[in-house]
């Protein structure tokens, strides 16, 4: 049975356990992140050679990466054809054993493997809980709803990095992770499917069908730009926050720039930016003059993070928060992705899309890494300044083209 109209509430069951969902799902993607050099010296790995250090973590987070890409696609299609919510248990059931299973691994290999079954599982969680949401609520509370899932739920990060400050242990961060997703799959049993995909499933429509995305010229359109733009979070996270020790090397010399401080200031900035955003939306009554806004806060945070002003760290972990908030247009990028789609592919397009974004870090970073320093011979500062200016340049020029999907009824298939 569907929700009742009472329950169309923001902070109705689906939002609570969509948000909380979300939680586990970036306490686990950003747990590595934060304890990547204890861990890897545990299993061996020389943190004294960063030749072998940079190698070792490359492998783990692109296996983690690859396995978001290929359970993107998996979560997607069944999210269309079997509904929201088998996702949402079939995933995180997924992720938990496998967050268990990193607790136990003995090599850098198995730890590489452990984080690609749980990238699999990870990669369903937001899609689905947007997806669920979206139809869930009525359209003009359906972009505070979704701020709040994606807000609430980046505050895992902070709490991954709190976890591993009180433990000291980073194998038992894991099996915590585990725990609170299986914790999760007794909250679930009391959400409901949403009522737009039970309706579809009984037309005689394609449901789940990714070749639909290429299979039309405007639908292709779309869905690219979907993708995107987004590009500009990963740059911010995976470039200028991961990096934030090495850019401090550059701009001021010796240093005690954390990565995994660094990450949670900036993870924490952004929940709050896509709580706001959500509100920004509703207050222009529009997805993409609240984009706009954001990325003008991306852009403005850039420019004073290669400005020259950062001359220690207090200041550095204040501009990697600025930055952070400044990208916390994710809920609103993963709402139009979810928005642009028919229902018979709303969750296809709602969980490829973020994932596509994330798998695009890899192409990112062999930019800013291999092509400008390695190939080209430039430094960190000049790799990452011209490698932030693609990455915005491609993101304004696809969000101009972007339709516009604020006021967009829902209830509607793709043919």
């Amino acid at each position: 049975m569907t929700l009742p109209a009472k329950k169309e509430s923001i902070l109705n069951i689906a939002v609570i356990v969509a948000a909380l969902g979300y939680f586990v799902d970036i306490y686990d993607l950003l747990l590595f992140t934060i304890v990547r050099e204890p861990s890897l010296k545990d299993l061996g790995v020389d943190l004294l050679n960063a030749k072998a250090v940079l190698g070792a973590s490359t492998k783990i987070i692109n296996w983690q990466m690859i396995g978001l890409l290929i359970g993107g696609i998996l979560w997607g299609v069944m999210g269309d054809k079997k509904g929201r919510l088998s996702v949402l248990f079939g995933s995180i059931v997924l992720y938990s054993v496998a967050n268990f299973v990193t607790g136990f691994v003995q090599t850098t290999d198995q730890y590489a493997y452990a984080r690609f079954v749980a990238g699999i599982g990870l990669a369903g969680e937001l899609g689905a809980g947007i997806t669920l949401v979206s139809e869930l609520l009525p359209k003009n509370k359906r972009g505070i709803g979704t701020s709040l899932v994606a807000g609430i739920g980046l505050f895992g990060a902070v709490f991954a990095y709190f976890t591993f400050k009180f433990t000291n242990d980073w194998r038992l961060c894991y099996k915590i992770g585990g725990a609170l997703g299986i914790g999760l799959l007794l909250l679930r049993v009391k959400v409901a499917e949403s009522g737009m995909f039970k309706e579809t499933k009984d037309k005689s429509v394609s449901r789940g069908n990714i070749l639909m995305f290429f299979n039309n010229k405007k639908r292709f359109r779309k869905y690219i730009l979907a993708i995107l733009i987004g590009l500009p979070t990963w740059y911010v996270i995976g470039i200028l926050v991961n990096y934030s020790n090495r850019f401090a090397t550059a701009f001021y010399g010796t240093n005690a720039i954390e990565s995994g401080r660094a990450i949670m200031y900036a993870y924490a900035a952004i929940a709050v930016g896509d709580i706001a955003v959500g509100l920004v939306s509703q207050y222009f009554k529009s997805r993409k003059k609240a984009l706009y806004l954001f990325y003008a806060f991306t852009i403005l945070s850039g420019i004073i993070f290669f400005s020259g002003i950062i001359k220690g760290d207090v200041a550095m972990y204040a501009v990697c928060a600025a930055l952070g908030f400044s990208t916390g247009f994710w809920a609103i990028f993963v709402t139009m992705g979810a928005e642009q789609f028919g229902t018979n592919l709303r969750a296809t397009a709602a969980t490829t899309v973020p994932n596509m974004v994330r798998g695009a870090l890899p192409l990112i970073n062999m930019m800013f890494l291999d092509l400008f320093q390695k190939t080209w011979g430039w430094d960190i500062v000049q790799s990452g300044i011209i490698t932030g200016c693609i990455v915005m340049a491609i993101t304004l020029v696809s969000a101009y083209f972007t339709e516009e999907t604020f006021h967009k009824d829902l209830n509607y298939s793709e043919e």
